[in-house]
C-alpha cells in the first residue's frame, strides 16, 4: 500500500489485485507478505470498495486451505477495512513501533477516544494480544525475511507427516531426586534453568508469536518458531508461572498454524497450573484449557514435549503429548501440586512432603509408570511405555 495515493486506501481495483495476489501465490505454493499502510476501504466508492473486504476474506480462507501462510507488517497508519479484512487474520503480524493501528481512525473515533490513546497504537495492540511483535523500521525487512524462510511451505508439499522435534538436552541437574520433596524443591529452585535458556540453546533464530488474537497476552507462555538444523519447529513453552486463559489460547494458535504448515512442534512444560483466580475464570480459562488440549490430540503433526520444572496438574498436561513427552532430571509432574493435594487431603502444612512422596511425582517414578518415554540426558534407561 502506497498512503500516498489517496491514503493507502483500498479501491474496488486493489481489492481485486489483492484477492488476484493471493490466488498467484495459492498456485505458486508461497506464503503471502502485506506491507500495510492504509486509511482503510475507499470512500468515493462508497458499497464497490466495501464489498473487497468480503472478497479478501474468502481468498485468505483460500490461503489457509491451502497449507499456506500469511505474514503482515502494520505501517502508519494500519486502520479500517484492510486491518479488519487482511492484516488482523495473518498467522505473524509485525508492527512497526509507533504505528496506529485501529478499525477507526481517529475523525471517525471522535477526539473523546484520546482519552485511551494507547488503545490505538501498536504497543497497544501487541498488550491486548493482536500484534506478535513490533520492531524498528530498520529491522523490518530482516524480521519479514526471517518469517518467510520459516514458514516457507515444502515444494512440493510433503506427502508424509514430518519428522518429529529431537528432545532439548537437560541443562540442570543431572542426578535424579532421592524423594518427592526434593524434586519438587528442585523444580523450584530460582537458579534452574527455565524456557527462555532452552530455547536460547536449542534454536538458530527465532521468531516470537505472542498474543491470543482476543484481547489478552500471556508473557509465561512463549511462543513461536525457530531454526534448528536447517528445519523450522513451532514451539510453545512455559515459563514457570500459573499461565492464564490467554496463555493457553496463544499456545492453541500456534499448535493449530503449525498442523497447517505441517511443521513439528516441540512444548516445554514449566507450570504449577494454570490461573485459578477471579480474573482466570472470567476469561474462560477451562474452555481455553480445552482448546490447547484438543489441539494437540487433533494435530497431525508430531508433538515432543520436555518437562524441564514443574508439572502442575491439568494446567501443565495441557501442553503435553500424549505419545512423545520426556522429563529433565530437575523436573516434576504430578496430578496437583503437593500444597494443594494436603489441603483437599484435609493434612497439616508439616504433611506437605509426606504427600509428595505418594504422589510419585519424580522423574524415575513417571518413567516407571510408563508416563514418560524417557529422562532426558538418560536416554539409556529403558523406556516402560509412551503413557
Amino acid at each position: 500500500f502506497d498512503f500516498g495515493f489517496m491514503g493507502g486506501s483500498m479501491g474496488d481495483a486493489a481489492g481485486r489485485r489483492i484477492t488476484r495476489a493471493i490466488d498467484r501465490a495459492i498456485d505458486a505454493r508461497r506464503p503471502v507478505v502485506s506491507l500495510v499502510v492504509s486509511g482503510g476501504c475507499r470512500l468515493q466508492e462508497g458499497m464497490r470498495s466495501l464489498v473487497q473486504m468480503q472478497r479478501i476474506a474468502a481468498a485468505c480462507d483460500r490461503l489457509r486451505a491451502a497449507g499456506l501462510a500469511h505474514v503482515a507488517a502494520l505501517r502508519s497508519p494500519t486502520t479500517g477495512g484492510v486491518w479488519a479484512a487482511l492484516a488482523a487474520g495473518a498467522d505473524v503480524i509485525v508492527a512497526v513501533e509507533g504505528a496506529t493501528v485501529a478499525f477507526a481512525g481517529h475523525r471517525v473515533r471522535g477526539a473523546a477516544s484520546d482519552d485511551d490513546a494507547d488503545a490505538f497504537t501498536a504497543e497497544g495492540k501487541l498488550a491486548a494480544g493482536q500484534v506478535d511483535l513490533i520492531v524498528a523500521e530498520a529491522a523490518l525487512r530482516d524480521t519479514l525475511a526471517l518469517a518467510v524462510e520459516l514458514l516457507g511451505p515444502s515444494d512440493p508439499p510433503a506427502a508424509a507427516a514430518p519428522a518429529p522435534a529431537e528432545v532439548p538436552a537437560a541443562l540442570g541437574r543431572q542426578d535424579l531426586p532421592r524423594d518427592g520433596w526434593t524434586a519438587v524443591a528442585r523444580a523450584r529452585d530460582d537458579e534452574r534453568p527455565r524456557a527462555e535458556a532452552y530455547l536460547e540453546g536449542y534454536f538458530d533464530a527465532r521468531l516470537a508469536l505472542s498474543g491470543d488474537r482476543a484481547g489478552g497476552r500471556d508473557p509465561g507462555m512463549l511462543c513461536g518458531i525457530g531454526r534448528r538444523g536447517g528445519r523450522a519447529i513451532a514451539y510453545a513453552a512455559q515459563a514457570g508461572v500459573a499461565n492464564t486463559p490467554a496463555g493457553y489460547r496463544t499456545a492453541t494458535r500456534l499448535v493449530r498454524l503449525a498442523d497447517r504448515l505441517a511443521m513439528p512442534v516441540l512444548t516445554l512444560v514449566d507450570t504449577p497450573g494454570a490461573a485459578n483466580d477471579a480474573e482466570a475464570e472470567r476469561a474462560a480459562v477451562g474452555p481455553a484449557i480445552n482448546e490447547t488440549f484438543a489441539a494437540i490430540a487433533a494435530a497431525r503433526v508430531p508433538v515432543t514435549t520436555l518437562v524441564v520444572g514443574e508439572g502442575g496438574s491439568g494446567g501443565a498436561l495441557a501442553l503435553a503429548s500424549a505419545t512423545d513427552m520426556w522429563i529433565a532430571p530437575d523436573a516434576y509432574f504430578a496430578v496437583i501440586v503437593p500444597e494443594a493435594a494436603t489441603a483437599i487431603l484435609k493434612g497439616a502444612e508439616e504433611d506437605v512432603p509426606e504427600t509428595a512422596a505418594r504422589l510419585r511425582l519424580r522423574p524415575q517414578e513417571l518413567l516407571a509408570l510408563g508416563i514418560v518415554r524417557g529422562i532426558a540426558g538418560r536416554e539409556s534407561a529403558p523406556v516402560r511405555g509412551a503413557g
